[in-house]
């Protein structure tokens, strides 16, 4: 336990057979103080006690979750901890321990490779930021289908997905995992529509994002470059784009 303390980001995370892209995990990161955790940047706190066992083959550890969305439940683990890399792999919603480093699709395991280090800065969006006028992609969004950098979304994924917009701002989530924070300005006198989001936060705070977009009804269709890439031309799968279809839930 002892050899956990501190900080430790985020460094890749594949979740339930879906690798998460990197602009996802900015600022996510667990902090062990004594057997406690906390685990921020994850669109909210989860905080609780750890327990571990390193007499285990592999290695095993509880965490017993008692503040936030998962609070009275408890997670069971495997791990590694090779000097600054800590590897673990869990359960995200019951079931047995994992028996090995995979989280295939179906399992509902998590995957994470986490480093030590000083947590990533976070930019939070001020009242002015948020602010402005409704624009046509105003409301509540759930995610119909998907690719990022060519790989579909996985359905269980597609399941989670949520896109909010307010004013100038929006959110997209995964269950808790937040995948973009940004305020946004539009142009849809181009053909097609434009849409250039700068991030607020994560390892993205600060940069501008391009995209396009369509319309139809309550039908939204976004493609997006990584940011500090070209803006894409279509809306078809490739790699440095994600692509993504929503449908309105409410206004």
């Amino acid at each position: 336990m002892e050899n956990l303390q501190g900080n430790w980001n985020v460094a890749a995370l594949d979740m339930d057979g879906q690798k998460m892209p990197a602009a996802m995990l900015g600022g996510a990161r667990i902090v062990v103080e004594g057997d406690r955790f906390q685990s921020l940047g994850m669109g909210a706190v989860y905080e609780g006690k750890l327990k571990m066992d390193p007499t285990a083959n592999p290695k095993s550890f509880d965490l017993t979750f008692t503040s936030g969305p998962e609070s009275g439940n408890t997670s069971l683990g495997i791990y590694s901890l090779d000097g600054d890399e800590w590897r673990i792999c869990l359960t995200t919603r019951g079931g047995d321990r994992p028996h090995e480093f995979v989280a295939a699709a179906g399992t509902g395991h998590a995957l994470e490779t986490l480093t030590r280090g000083k947590a990533v800065p976070q930019t939070e969006v001020s009242e002015t930021a948020a602010s402005g006028a409704p624009t046509e992609l105003e409301g509540e969004w759930t995610m119909v289908s998907g690719s990022m950098d060519a790989h579909p979304i996985e359905p269980s994924m597609l399941k989670s997905g949520r896109r909010v917009t307010r004013g100038n701002q929006t959110k997209v989530t995964f269950g808790q995992q937040v995948f973009i924070a940004a305020t946004f300005t539009l142009d849809p006198a181009k053909t097609p529509r434009e849409i250039d989001y700068v991030h607020v936060q994560g390892m993205n705070a600060g940069k501008t994002q391009l995209g396009i977009y369509e319309l139809d009804g309550k039908t939204l269709k976004l493609s997006s470059s990584t940011p500090g890439q070209p803006r894409p031309v279509d809306f078809e799968p490739g790699s440095g784009k994600t692509v993504v279809v929503w449908t309105l839930a409410k206004k």
